[in-house]
């Protein structure tokens, strides 16, 4: 059995979130916003609401379904009652809604059925909806050096700390359009947000100092265009595919 409330706290080997997260759901939302239609938008997986309170100022119906009950209770305190909060494993979560937009960021990694999870999103979708699949891309320049210091076996590798936080998987970009596809998604456009240099942690330690300033970050956000497979994440977009 699986403690949702458990996995997205802090261990002693490993933050689960950064002050460059932060950063990197306003730059994701950037990336999404020419795709993204109007209407009724669902979030699979919140965490503590940032990316909720972005989707919330763009959709007037949003709705939200995340495992962790003590997540809900603080993605709420963000939002109010702007947005509908589901308490349920996706798994679980049956409906007969249709969305035209759909947000899994940063949470298909956690779960241990990824492509069965995917094939509910296929039903989910309206006819004319989109899929906004983003994961942590295993090839980012900054993972691959950890590979080479020998702190992580290989670029997909999931270290003992990951696990504690529930990831089951590392994708690349090639991985999670292998698992898309294999749900029955059309693949429509693919891309990464942010070419990462640098780790977490030495992003929050050089914040707001004259190394790393807004304009080098959007130098790496520009550039993360260019080479999306060297991008601190990896995304999708998908339309409805055939059941």
């Amino acid at each position: 059995m699986r403690d949702y409330n458990k996995e997205y706290r802090d261990t002693s080997e490993r933050k689960y979130s950064y002050d460059f997260d932060s950063r990197m759901r306003r730059y994701m939302m950037r990336s999404f916003e020419a795709y993204a239609p109007r209407g009724r938008a669902l979030e699979m997986g919140c965490y503590q609401g940032e990316f909720t309170a972005l989707l919330a100022q763009r959709f007037d119906d949003l709705t939200v379904i995340e495992a962790s009950d003590e997540l809900v209770a603080q993605a709420r305190q963000r939002t109010g009652d702007r947005v509908r909060f589901v308490c349920s494993t996706f798994e679980a979560f049956e409906t007969g809604e249709r969305w035209d937009s759909i947000f899994l960021v940063h949470t298909l990694e956690h779960l241990d059925d990824p492509v069965g999870v995917l094939r509910r999103v296929n039903c989910w979708l309206s006819a004319a909806g989109q899929l906004f699949l983003a994961v942590p891309n295993a090839n980012a320049p900054s993972r691959q050096i950890a590979v080479k210091m020998g702190l992580i076996e290989n670029n997909a590798a999931v270290t003992a700390a990951e696990r504690a936080h529930g990831h089951r998987i590392t994708y690349s970009l090639d991985t999670v359009e292998r698992d898309a596809r294999a749900a029955g998604l059309e693949v429509v456009h693919r891309g990464g947000v942010l070419f990462k240099p640098l780790a977490n942690f030495q992003f929050d330690r050089l914040a707001g100092t004259d190394i790393l300033s807004e304009e080098y970050l959007e130098g790496c956000y520009q550039l993360g265009m260019v080479y999306p497979d060297l991008c601190a994440s990896v995304y999708l977009v998908c339309r409805k595919g055939p059941q």
